[in-house]
């Protein structure tokens, strides 16, 4: 089924091959100068994504757009500015300062909140959240579930969420939990054991199977491991990395959605949409490493 047209411009890197995907809201005189610009630019229903071929496509698409969209935008920002103006959003996470500058203790779900904001960039140096004014509806549209989160995400509401935990009955489960998370294993059945060196997906995400030593799983073990215990199945552990870029790009995806059966034994084949977001994020690592790497002496 072909995707649904984009509602902002998102230019990234291409995870199989060297090029650029482009996807920006549908205008026809925009598609026109687009193709006539980039001539070899494939269109994709599926993603409902140009793909531009090349190894400096990104920075060609984005100096192109820069110089396409610059009034547009201009018209948008100053909009957006006068509305800012007269209905303000009074928030102690908020500050309008050229951008409207957004800054909250570190939450997961602001972060994926305000990624959906079109427009909105991360600042590493100032540690804060950049967004435009022409993006002001988009940011409102959100932005209690913003406020609620950043307000959970405060360091005395931790400490106060903590004391509560650790009061309560489920404190040991939980902490049974977290210990058998951080031994990298996974229940499975022993007659349908996942190919070891191989990644495949699981309730953890996308991993690799190192082996196994075996063992069998009690159906308490499961509960606490968050798998579904089924009576007469025997299962056993599994131990699990996770999964290289390389690895990553070289696998398949699967052609189908798993069924109920593939998800109650615990793995399955990745979807496309699973590859491309573990791709993204250990790209991201492998970035991360590098620079670490040439900062050492």
């Amino acid at each position: 089924m072909p995707a649904q047209p984009p509602d902002r411009i998102e230019i990234r890197t291409a995870d199989d091959e060297a090029g650029a995907i482009v996807a920006f809201p549908y205008d026809a005189t925009l598609v026109e100068r687009f193709r006539a610009r980039f001539p070899a630019a494939r269109w994709s229903d599926e993603t409902g994504a140009w793909f531009v071929p090349g190894t400096t496509a990104e920075r060609r698409v984005a100096v192109w757009l820069q110089r396409e969209l610059t009034e547009p935008l201009a018209f948008a920002d100053e909009r957006g500015r006068d509305a800012f103006a007269f209905d303000p959003i009074k928030s102690d996470y908020l500050e309008a300062n050229g951008d409207l500058l957004v800054r909250t203790p570190f939450s997961r779900t602001v972060i994926d909140h305000l990624r959906g904001v079109p427009w909105a960039a991360w600042d590493r140096e100032g540690k804060v959240w950049r967004i435009p004014f022409r993006s002001l509806e988009a940011l409102r549209s959100c932005w209690l579930s913003v406020e609620i989160a950043a307000r959970r995400a405060e360091p005395s509401e931790r400490r106060r969420r903590r004391e509560e935990l650790k009061q309560s009955p489920e404190f040991a489960q939980v902490r049974r939990r977290e210990a058998e998370r951080r031994r990298k294993r996974l229940p499975v059945p022993a007659s349908q054991l996942p190919p070891p060196g191989r990644p495949v997906m699981t309730a953890r995400g996308i991993v690799v199977v190192t082996g196994s030593d075996g063992e069998v799983v009690d159906i308490g073990d499961a509960v606490e491991a968050g798998a579904q215990a089924e009576m007469g199945e025997v299962k056993v552990w599994v131990f699990w990395r996770s999964p290289t870029l390389e690895e990553l790009i070289r696998t398949w995806p699967a052609r189908r959605e798993p069924g109920a059966t593939e998800r109650a034994r615990g793995w399955w084949q990745p979807t496309l949409e699973d590859l491309r977001a573990a791709r993204r994020k250990a790209k991201s690592l492998e970035r991360a490493s590098a620079t670490r790497a040439a900062r050492l002496p």
